[in-house]
């Protein structure tokens, strides 16, 4: 995936969103208590107790899985070890492994009747397990790329999105490269969200603009620091890692979204599977159906992520190009 570097790389930022914003007097970015125990960061919900929206088996949809796997009763999920809020990280009981990746990958299985059976392995193990038969599907954030299409499955649930974020209160808008013009911006180096960035200043210098000041920081706290300070006008990141923390900080807002692919393809995150295991008609149909009782719905909005949503699951769409 493109922006996966950078969206592990803002885990730090995000785990010291709710001190960031404290300092600043936002007393919502607090870690507090709710009814029952229920921990949260603003409005997010980071306990075990999660309360997760489950679906119910539809036997139509079931009988599309493989004999195989409907016998043994378990849907075997790989994820990425990363915490990479909101996606998948641990709650605050540091044991309990949480966020919207797992949740999708739970309404999957509850539509098809299995027990989601789910395992954190490092980024390229997820692929070595599908390879040897060890998981049934990678929930973790993977985009359909035209490469991986030679080997794997696709069944998508999510746009795959990088977002402009800015000081909460800004009328400042994003929606090409003219918006950026003279702008003073953030990003980590070497990630895809650089690449578009430097090719938007270029853009607007051919058109007669003022190019696109770039800053890179050690730290990826100090991105967020430098946006309070008015050091920097925005940073662009991975899109759900700032839905992450402009819900959990509360002193920012997204101004703008493209896709992680640009110009060239809208990028999308997919459910993953072995090319011919039989089983990406039954997770399409499966993430068709919850879309349509509007279970998934609820959970991206639970999770900030409400702007990735798709109208439909996809088979193998066209990808991002190869290299």
């Amino acid at each position: 995936m493109l922006s996966r570097r950078a969206l592990t790389a803002s885990v730090a930022a995000l785990a010291v969103a709710p001190l960031l914003a404290a300092c600043g007097g936002d007393s919502d970015a607090s870690t507090s208590a709710g009814s029952g125990g229920t921990k949260k960061v603003g409005n997010i919900n980071i306990g075990p107790d999660q309360n997760r929206i489950r679906g119910k088996k539809v036997d139509k949809i079931a009988a599309l899985v493989p004999a195989a796997v409907r016998e043994r009763g378990t849907l075997r999920l790989g994820g990425s070890a990363d915490a990479s809020p909101p996606l998948g990280f641990f709650a605050t009981d540091d044991r309990t492994r949480i966020g919207s990746e797992l949740d999708i990958a739970t309404l999957v299985a509850d539509t098809l009747g299995l027990k989601p059976q789910q395992e954190q392995v490092s980024w390229e193990n997820l692929f070595v397990g599908l390879d040897s038969g060890k998981f049934d599907a990678v929930f973790s954030n993977v985009t359909v790329t035209e490469e991986r299409k030679e080997k794997y499955d696709f069944a998508t649930y999510r746009l795959d999105n990088i977002a402009f974020e800015a000081k909460k209160g800004t009328s400042w808008r994003v929606k090409g490269p003219k918006d950026v013009a003279g702008k003073t911006i953030a990003v980590s180096s070497g990630t895809n969200q650089e690449k578009i960035l430097v090719d938007w200043s270029k853009q607007d210098e051919k058109a007669g603009l003022k190019p696109v000041t770039i800053k890179y920081f050690q730290k990826d706290t100090d991105y967020y620091l430098a946006l309070q300070s008015g050091r920097i006008d925005g940073y662009l990141g991975p899109s759900p890692a700032s839905a992450y923390h402009v819900a959990s900080a509360g002193q920012s807002q997204i101004i703008g979204t493209v896709s992680g692919g640009g110009d060239l393809v809208q990028g999308k995150i997919a459910a993953t599977t072995k090319k011919g295991s039989g089983l990406v008609d039954a997770y399409a149909a499966a993430l068709n159906h919850v879309i349509e009782d509007g279970s998934y719905g609820r959970v991206l909005k639970r999770w900030g992520l409400s702007s990735e949503a798709v109208p439909k699951s996809e088979i193998n769409p066209k990808g991002l190009p190869k290299p």
